[in-house]
C-alpha cells in the first residue's frame, strides 16, 4: 500500500544554520567547512572528518553531542540515531513533526554533507572479502537517502565538486532555492543506487550467482557525449568499478572528443587485438563499425599493420587502430598515412607520441595493459521492458578440444591460421566468415541473414583488395577460413573452397554435419570442430 503524502509546504529558499559534515573523501571539505563557518553555519561531524576540521582550527560539534551517545562498535554506529535521522527526516511546515522535534530535543538539519565509504575502490585494488564487506557504508548512505527525500527543507551534498555551487547559491541568494535541492536530491539517490549496484554486482561474483533476483547496475558519468549513435540522440559515457584495461581505463593522450560510435568501436578494437599474446607476436586490429576489416600479427607492429590495411583498404579509412603492443615511430608512420579516428594501444614511445601530435585530431589512448580474454565478466543489453545479462564470452580456441573431422589433416601452417581465423571470427558480428592467410585476414563477411551471403562478401571483398593492390589473384586463394557457428548446410562452405580455402575451422553442432563433413572431403577440404560457437549480435 502506498503512503499518502503528507501536506507538506517548501521554502522556496532554505539558509543553511546547521551543517552535518561525514565524509570519507576529504577532497575539499576544509576549505568548504571553513566558508561555512565563516557564514555563522554551525558545523557538526563524525569521526575522522570531525578531526580534520578542528585540527584546522574550525570550530566544529562533534556527532555525540547531539546524539548524547558515543560512537560504538568501531565508529559502525554513530549516526543511526532518532536525533540525527529526525533532523533529517522532520517535515518542518506539517505540526506534528515540528511538535515532535521540539519534544525531543531534535535539532534541525539544514545540509547534509556525505560521501561514502570507498567501496568501488576496495573492489578494484583486488583486497579479500572481509575488508570488501567492512567498506559496505551503512550509515552514509541512510543519511543520504533520509535528508534526500526531505529535500523540501534540506540540501543534501553527495559530491565534492557541488561546493562551489552551494557557496555560490548562499551568497546570492542566502540559501539553497527549492528547484536546486531537487536536483541535489536526484543526484544523491544516484549515488547511493550505484553504490548498492556495485555492491549487490561484488556480491553476485563472489558467491558466483549466475542469476540473481535482482539484477541492478550503476557507473559515473565520464562525459557527456556530442550525440550518441546518431546526431538527434542523447548520450553519456559511465565508468563503473571494474579494472578491465580498455577504452574506459584508458588515458587520451592527445585528440579530439571520442564520440559515443568512437567508444564503442574503440572496445570492440581493443577486445579483439587483446586475443593475440604480445610475446608470441606483434598484432593489430583495424575496426569500423564494430567490424574488423584487417587483423594481423608480424614480427613488428608495422608489418602487422601492413598486412591488416591489405585485406580492406577501403573501408580501413576513418577506422580505429587497436595494437598488442608499446606502439613505435615505425608503427605511427604507416597508421598516420590514411584518416584514422583512433589509436589504442597498451602504451606508446615518446616518437610515436610527437609523430601522432601532428594529426591534431587524432585520438591516441593508452590503455596500460591488454584485457585478458579469459576474464569472467557481465554484459548487459537493453531490451523494450529489460536487461539481458549475459557472461562475457572468455571462450579462448587455444583452450578448446580441436577434433579433425575430415580424411585430410590439416598443415601446420594452416592449423595456426585456423586458431587465427577462430580467435578474429568470436569478433565479428554474425553470421560471421572469416578468410585467414599466413597470420592475417584476407576477407571478411560480417552481418549477414545467410552465413553463404557472409561467405561470398568476403570472397568479393578479397577480390576487391586484390585489385587494389595489384595482385594477379586473391589472397583467398590457399587460405583456411572459420565460421562462428555451424555450417547448416554445405552450400556456405563450399562457397568458401570457391573462394580457395583449403582448411575450414567451426564448431559442429549441425543437424547435417555429416553431410557438410562429406563435402569437405570431396572437396580435399581439412575441416575442424571446435564444440563451441562464438554468435555476436
Amino acid at each position: 500500500m502506498a503512503v499518502a503524502p503528507l501536506s507538506v509546504t517548501a521554502p522556496e529558499v532554505v539558509t543553511i544554520k546547521r551543517a552535518l559534515l561525514s565524509v570519507s573523501d576529504k577532497t575539499g571539505i576544509i576549505d568548504f567547512a571553513k566558508a561555512l563557518a565563516d557564514k555563522g553555519v554551525e558545523l557538526v561531524s563524525t569521526g575522522g572528518t570531525r578531526k580534520a576540521i578542528a585540527d584546522a582550527g574550525i570550530a566544529v560539534k562533534d556527532i555525540s553531542e547531539i546524539t548524547d551517545f558515543p560512537e560504538i562498535m568501531d565508529g559502525r554506529v554513530k549516526t543511526l540515531h532518532p536525533r540525527v535521522h529526525g533532523g533529517l527526516l522532520g517535515a518542518r511546515s506539517v505540526e506534528s513533526h515540528a511538535n515532535a522535534m521540539a519534544e525531543h530535543n531534535i535539532p534541525e538539519i539544514d545540509l547534509v554533507v556525505v560521501n561514502l565509504y570507498p567501496f568501488e575502490e576496495t573492489v578494484k585494488a583486488g583486497k579479500d572479502y572481509a575488508t570488501t564487506v567492512e567498506n559496505v557504508d551503512i550509515g552514509g548512505p541512510a543519511m543520504i537517502r533520509a535528508s534526500a527525500k526531505n529535500h523540501a527543507f534540506l540540501t543534501t551534498l553527495v559530491d565534492p565538486s557541488d561546493y562551489a555551487q552551494v557557496l555560490e547559491l548562499i551568497g546570492k541568494h542566502g540559501g539553497v532555492p527549492y528547484e536546486q535541492r531537487k536536483r541535489f536530491a536526484a543526484k544523491a539517490f544516484s549515488r547511493t543506487a550505484a553504490y548498492d549496484a556495485a555492491i549487490s554486482g561484488w556480491f553476485a561474483q563472489e558467491l558466483e550467482i549466475e542469476a540473481p533476483t535482482y539484477r541492478a547496475f550503476g557507473g559515473e558519468l565520464s562525459e557527456v557525449m556530442r550525440y550518441g549513435e546518431n546526431p538527434h540522440q542523447k548520450a553519456g559515457f559511465y565508468k563503473n568499478a571494474s579494472t578491465r584495461p580498455g577504452v574506459a581505463t584508458a588515458v587520451q593522450v592527445q585528440g579530439k572528443q571520442l564520440s559515443y560510435n568512437n567508444i564503442n568501436d574503440t572496445d570492440a578494437a581493443y577486445e579483439l587485438v587483446s586475443e593475440f599474446d604480445p610475446e608470441k607476436s606483434a598484432a593489430v586490429a583495424i575496426i569500423k563499425h564494430a567490424n574488423p576489416c584487417g587483423v594481423a600479427t608480424g614480427a613488428s607492429l608495422k608489418e602487422a599493420y601492413g598486412k591488416a590495411l591489405q585485406c580492406d583498404p577501403v573501408s580501413a579509412f576513418g577506422g580505429i587502430v587497436a595494437l598488442n603492443r608499446t606502439l613505435d615511430e615505425e608503427a605511427a608512420t604507416e597508421i598516420i598515412k590514411i584518416f584514422t579516428e583512433v589509436i589504442i594501444a597498451p602504451a606508446a614511445t615518446d616518437e610515436a607520441k610527437a609523430l601522432i601530435a601532428s594529426k591534431k585530431n587524432l585520438r591516441l589512448l593508452l590503455a596500460g595493459d591488454l584485457a585478458d580474454p579469459r576474464e569472467e565478466g557481465v554484459m548487459v543489453k537493453s531490451v523494450a521492458g529489460g536487461l539481458l545479462v549475459q557472461s562475457r564470452d572468455n571462450g579462448v580456441v587455444d583452450d578448446l578440444d580441436l577434433k579433425v573431422v575430415t580424411k585430410r589433416q590439416p598443415t601446420e601452417q594452416e592449423m595456426a591460421d585456423l586458431k587465427f581465423a577462430f580467435k578474429v571470427g568470436k569478433h565479428v558480428k554474425s553470421n560471421a566468415i572469416v578468410y585467414v592467410k599466413d597470420g592475417a585476414t584476407v576477407g571478411v563477411g560480417a552481418g549477414q541473414m545467410s552465413r553463404v551471403d557472409s561467405a561470398r562478401i568476403a570472397a568479393r571483398k578479397a577480390e576487391d583488395a586484390a585489385e587494389a593492390a595489384g595482385l594477379s589473384e586473391p589472397l583467398t586463394k590457399g587460405c583456411v577460413v572459420a565460421s562462428d557457428a555451424f555450417f547448416p548446410f554445405a552450400d556456405g562452405l563450399l562457397a568458401a573452397a570457391a573462394a580457395g580455402a583449403t582448411a575450414v575451422i567451426q564448431p559442429g553442432g549441425s543437424m547435417r554435419d555429416d553431410e557438410v563433413i562429406k563435402a569437405a572431403d570431396e572437396a580435399g577440404l581439412a575441416m575442424v570442430m571446435t564444440g563451441m560457437r562464438h554468435f555476436r549480435h
